[in-house]
């Protein structure tokens, strides 16, 4: 009878810039008892600081810099030879600043999640912080999401807010949200690595349940 424990389900990151949320998710996968292992980084920027601290981890890392690519279509066809390389189960972007074709997303679908700093279907795209302040809100905040065909539009696994205070500038907002992705990505990916989580056609299946609402992190309170 073979004892060998499962292998732990294979995670693959994709970053673009610092790094930020990739530390975090590599600290919180060097916890005992973390359900899933680090096995890649990718960045298509050489010089991202990311790199760096992928090294440190002493992680595989690879790169594919898109200013060397013709067309979106051929930047993700050797993005995708590297991912495959790697055989992850779960494919991690973390402030990864490309947007992807239909094929490549599709190929993943249900597999890749994607962290977006704001309370989706809010503000996607770019600069949501000034905009959540320019729009007057109280409540800001940032969705990890199932990444499909639309742009920041996938089923929203989870969010956690923050609160707007009158003297916020976006630089402070975002330091606020940042602290919030740090804490909520690595739980998102522990669900998925534990098997909590799936995609539907559109939507969330939580323990198995159709998710009516994301799950949330609200202020400083820590969903498990």
């Amino acid at each position: 009878m073979n004892s060998d424990p499962a292998p732990l389900p294979r995670i693959l990151i994709l970053a673009s810039g610092s790094g930020t949320n990739l530390q975090a998710l590599i600290d919180a996968s060097r916890v005992r008892g973390f359900p899933g292992q680090i096995v890649a980084v990718g960045c298509n920027r050489p010089n991202a600081f990311a790199l760096e601290r992928a090294a440190q981890a002493h992680l595989e890392t690879f790169v594919v810099d898109h200013t060397k690519y013709g067309s979106r279509e051929e930047f993700d066809g050797a993005l995708m030879a590297e991912i495959r390389r790697h055989n992850p189960d779960l494919v991690l972007l973390a402030g990864f600043m490309r947007i992807l074709t239909t094929d490549f997303v599709r190929a993943l679908r249900g597999t890749m999640l994607n962290i977006h700093p704001s309370l989706l279907p809010r503000y996607t795209g770019l600069n949501t912080h000034q905009r959540a302040l320019d729009a007057g809100d109280k409540v800001h905040g940032v969705s990890v999401h199932f990444v499909t065909e639309e742009l920041d539009g996938g089923p929203v696994i989870a969010q956690a807010e923050v609160t707007i205070d009158p003297d916020d500038t976006a630089d402070s907002l975002a330091e606020k949200v940042q602290q919030k992705e740090h804490l909520l990505y690595p739980i998102v990916a522990r669900w998925f690595c534990e098997g909590r989580i799936q995609l539907g056609s559109d939507y969330v299946l939580f323990d198995g349940e159709l998710l009516r609402q994301p799950m949330r992190l609200p202020d400083d309170r820590v969903v498990h």
